[in-house]
């Protein structure tokens, strides 16, 4: 029987792109903004180099276009690109034209940088929800195999409580790789990535995904790049919380990631799900997934 192994992906934008930056840092500032994403980037390539490990980096058409030595040193590594759309706009702010406009587009692009077929799509801010799952269309139309953008836990932003947690078809045809969660006494908690990961102490993410595997359910591990950079500016004017949010932890994420990549076996979410159909990127599953 195939050796379960956890899927390992990054959402690459910069630090200014994030949700808890919006009203602080407006559209049309970020042209003006310092951008550090490629020296963060390199910092995880090193850092999966020296782990032996491959993962998915879900890139952003914005990045792509600006820096798109970015996208092929991802793709020289051996790693697998994957869309995170276009300009970071939640999905709930978009309407079914300009979500297939951003799609189409970033995948063009991609596909032109990396060589490679992209077949992986993330949503920004998870925003594939109640109300936006007519994305899932539009991403099958597309051309897209599969996403990771459901997570089931209620949030305040993003989330489908009761959505399956397991790798899983949808209606739509494309697969479905939910983020992670932990069941802790009768509530379900995020585990395994941005905030949730820098926050929590290394031994519950560990217990978290050993209790996954042990289930069946390979962990999605989601990072980005901006969490590795201690230097990046501060932006006061985004409030205390939105602050804290941004920067918990960042000063010894390297070191935790570092020590869970360590303890678990780890692959691209599209090595994972070539055990499940070997018709995934037209070829079966590579060694690194199922050995």
């Amino acid at each position: 029987m195939p050796k379960l192994v956890n899927i390992l992906t990054v959402d690459v934008e910069d630090w200014f792109q994030v949700e808890n930056y919006a009203r602080a840092i407006p559209r049309e500032r970020w042209p003006h903004c310092e951008l550090r994403v490629a020296d963060s980037v390199r910092r995880l390539l090193d850092l999966f180099g020296r782990a032996e490990v491959r993962a998915t980096f879900f890139v952003l058409g914005w990045i792509a276009d600006l820096l798109p030595e970015v996208v092929r040193e991802i793709a020289a590594a051996g790693h697998e690109v994957a869309s995170h759309g276009w300009s970071h706009s939640p999905i709930w702010n978009l309407d079914r034209e300009s979500f297939a406009e951003e799609i189409t587009r970033s995948r063009r692009v991609l596909e032109d940088l990396s060589g490679r077929p992209v077949i992986g799509y993330r949503a920004p801010t998870f925003s594939i929800t109640r109300k936006t799952l007519w994305a899932l269309e539009e991403l099958a139309k597309a051309g897209y195999r599969y996403d990771s953008s459901i997570f089931p836990v209620r949030h305040d932003r993003y989330g489908i409580p009761d959505a399956p947690r397991a790798i899983h078809r949808t209606n739509e045809g494309i697969w479905e790789i939910p983020l992670s969660v932990f069941q802790f006494g009768a509530r379900t908690v995020p585990v395994a990535g941005g905030g949730y990961f820098r926050l929590y102490p290394l031994a519950l993410t560990r217990s978290a995904v050993r209790r996954m595997n042990a289930e069946g359910r390979p962990a999605v591990v989601y990072v980005h790049p901006w969490e590795f950079d201690p230097g990046q500016p501060r932006v006061p004017e985004a409030g205390l919380l939105s602050s804290l949010r941004h920067r918990v932890g960042i000063g010894r994420n390297l070191g935790k990631l570092a020590r869970l990549l360590k303890d678990y076996p780890f692959a691209p979410a599209k090595d994972v799900l070539s055990t499940m159909d070997t018709d995934i990127a037209g070829k079966a599953a590579p060694e690194s997934a199922v050995s």
